[in-house]
């Protein structure tokens, strides 16, 4: 079987020929006994590790710890083999190749991995050792790095197929290569019966097994930065003493400690706040308000949390995920999602506080004007409209005095009281205004919900009181046409079974039924009636709700740095093909005259076995696919809506019908709050400016 091998080269090694008699360093990733995947993190110069066998030791043991755990348990950091450089690809003749002598003499250069550098090569991946080549064509003007031979399980192989794959080294901050989706879940729910070829497949070790690669790719700069950090060659960077460089703290300074004043001040509104409401005098306030501004209070406990806990999330970073760069980069999301949305909260909030504010006169004779047209022109209108000949329907004129009469003395009453409260009108909006300039737009719009919930209680009484008349009516009627029909509800089996109903049975349901179902029509008009009304208004109450949700479920800091870069956004490799041809090592330079610049537009491109006797070469660049902003948004919006289905709105509009009472919530997802954090307000000052300036030294310095 002709042995494949992969080589994942870095772009800044590949296109550079200054260095010789280099020490290349990366891992060994072995699919099979015929495929193997050498993935090249960094090269140094041989002569720095001439006498430093110990520090070489101790930056392959650095790097394998800080690597997650799922890239060391396949594939080990290690010293890969040697990299020279030669100015003419016909130095090594295929006569000399063919020998395998050649390779271990001083043509090959393999006997000087001894002593100290052979003790640092892992007992896993001693058996391999390559030996790499970068040629400089004067003929052609052409560069390009290749395999001269491999150590492959201590035999020598020179006759394989190559496939060089040169890559941009991710870093974070600017790229890096990812397979699927990032918010994408596995499938938790599998079907019954599977084939028993679907087993076979996910039981096959694959050839060209993606996840591992393209894992340690992600973690090549870590393992650079690892390497520079503990070289004696390393320098302190001058920056650290330049003007810019003060200026720059100087200004991150600066906004620190205004940015931890404005957040203790808020803390410490929060806290006094929340030790009023612990006092016993103030224990009825505290249980009233929770019940009558429910969604108030949750939005915010919610704010609450995220303002407490701010400087936490900015300063939580995991140390395994240091060392990749696209669990470095999840992370960084993850914690500029909370500060952006509470930014963007107080924003909205700011501007419609503001309008508020400088326009409270208007709004407040816009809502007396609304709520007395709705109450006369809608509400009183239509009762008496209902208790005469609707749309010449012929009701029960007795009935529909009553419930219209009721109907009209309820909406009477509580008139009169909001007549008495319109005084606070003007406070009220004052207090929606000041509310989203304090915590934002989300908690003077759960505010807006419960003041509306509050103001049409009369309405959701009375839509109550006809709902609970027109159910039991309509049960009564389908209970008494099964007697009719000698059926019988089983509730327990949720079926009708035969049951034999007596004669005076029979006959005192059809003096039931008669009178019912005549007064039907009457009930259900009002019951449409308010119906319609309530929902109206519970509908206003969901779209606010929905904006609340899309407020905290909008991801900004992913939509911002999607405009700026989208190389942070990768969703699947391809590859862009430059060469592919036989092996240079053995036809000179008649390989590239078959040089090609297909572009493969494929998640993974698989080598086939070619029946040629003459090894092959490919070499190619890794590209990425990058999400689109739809792709970025929809799992977020997705999560928002996981409780509502297509299920759940056809059992309502059936409910409907039935006389049960729409849900006025749509039960959207909110983020979590947090227990509630007690620390003085120093130590809350110092915490959230030495975040910030913990964030700003971590962003400028990473890269």
């Amino acid at each position: 079987m002709k042995r494949k091998c992969r080589i994942w080269f870095p772009k800044q090694i590949a296109s550079t020929d200054e260095l010789s008699h280099s020490l290349l360093f990366g891992w060994f990733v072995s699919h099979s006994s015929s495929c193997l995947d050498v993935v090249v993190a960094f090269i140094s110069d041989e002569s720095s590790f001439s006498n430093g066998g110990s520090m070489l030791r101790d930056i392959l043991n650095e790097t394998n710890e800080k690597m997650p755990s799922t890239l060391r348990d396949k594939a080990t950091f290690t010293l890969l083999g040697r990299y020279d450089v030669c100015l003419n690809a016909n130095r090594y003749s295929s006569k000399s190749t063919s020998k395998a002598g050649a390779y271990g003499s001083l043509s090959c250069g393999c006997h000087r991995v001894n002593g100290l550098l052979e003790e640092c090569r892992t007992d896993s991946v001693s058996s391999h050792w390559i030996h790499m080549v970068h040629d400089s064509f004067e003929s052609t003007s052409m560069e390009f790095d290749r395999l001269h031979h491999i150590h492959w399980n201590g035999e020598i192989v020179s006759q394989c197929d190559v496939h060089v794959i040169v890559y941009d080294t991710p870093v974070f901050g600017s790229h890096h290569f990812s397979l699927s989706f990032w918010d994408s879940s596995p499938q938790t729910k599998a079907p019954l019966e599977k084939p028993k070829w679907v087993d076979d497949l996910h039981q096959r070790q694959p050839l060209n097994e993606m996840e591992t690669v393209i894992l340690s790719l992600n973690c090549a700069s870590a393992a650079t930065i690892a390497y520079k950090k503990m070289s004696m060659q390393l320098e302190k960077p001058s920056r650290k003493f330049s003007i810019s460089y003060l200026i720059s703290s100087l200004a991150w300074w600066l906004l620190a400690t205004i940015l931890g004043s404005l957040s203790t001040l808020y803390y410490s509104l929060i806290q006094h706040f929340y030790v009023l409401l612990s006092f016993p005098v103030f224990s009825w306030v505290h249980i009233a308000s929770r019940k009558m501004l429910k969604n108030t209070w949750i939005n915010f406990r919610v704010r609450s949390s995220q303002i407490l806990y701010w400087p936490i999330f900015i300063q939580e970073n995991d140390k395994t995920s240091i060392s990749c760069v696209e669990h470095a980069e999840k992370a960084a999301l993850q914690r500029h999602s909370t500060w952006s949305a509470m930014v963007v909260d107080l924003v909205l909030g700011n501007l419609i506080g503001l309008s508020l504010l400088f326009n409270t006169e208007s709004v407040c004779s816009w809502i007396f004007n609304f709520a007395k047209e709705f109450t006369n022109d809608i509400l009183r209108s239509g009762c008496v409209w209902l208790m005469g000949v609707p749309a010449g329907f012929k009701l029960n004129t007795e009935l529909a005095e009553v419930l219209g009469m009721v109907s009209l003395n309820v909406i009477q009453i509580w008139s009169t009281l909001w007549f008495f409260m319109a005084s606070f009108i003007f406070y009220l909006i004052r207090a929606i205004a000041i509310l989203g300039i304090t915590f934002g737009a989300t908690i003077s719009a759960a505010f807006v919900i419960d003041v509306i919930t509050f103001a049409t209680l009369h309405i959701t009484a009375l839509h109550w009181a006809i709902t609970l008349v027109y159910s039991h009516q309509i049960q009564a009627l389908a209970a008494l046409w099964r007697l009719f029909r000698g059926r019988k509800l089983n509730p327990l089996r949720q079926r009708l079974d035969s049951y034999g109903y007596t004669v005076k049975q029979h006959v005192v349901g059809s003096l039931m039924f008669t009178p019912l179902l005549l007064l039907l029509p009457t009930t259900s008009v009002f019951y449409i009636f308010f119906t319609i009304t309530s929902t109206t208004i519970n509908s206003i109450c969901m779209l606010l709700e929905f904006a609340i949700s899309v407020i905290h479920a909008t991801p900004y800091a992913e939509i911002m740095i999607w405009l700026v870069r989208r190389k942070r956004f990768p969703s699947g490799v391809w590859f862009e093909i430059v060469h592919n041809g036989a092996n240079i090592l053995n036809s000179s330079n008649d390989g590239f005259e078959n040089r090609s610049s297909t572009t493969v537009s494929e998640t993974l491109l698989e080598e086939h076995d070619i029946p040629e006797k003459k090894p092959s070469l490919m070499v190619s660049n890794l590209r990425s696919n990058f999400l689109s902003i739809g792709q970025i948004l929809l799992p977020h919006y997705r999560r928002i809506f996981s409780g509502i289905s297509a299920s759940s709105l056809i059992t309502s509009a059936r409910g409907v019908l039935s006389g049960k009472r729409m849900p006025s919530k749509l039960g959207l997802d909110l983020p979590p709050p947090r227990p509630w954090m007690h620390i003085p307000l120093r130590e809350y000052w110092i915490l959230c400016r030495n975040s910030i300036i913990s964030s700003a030294e971590n962003g400028e310095f990473s890269n």
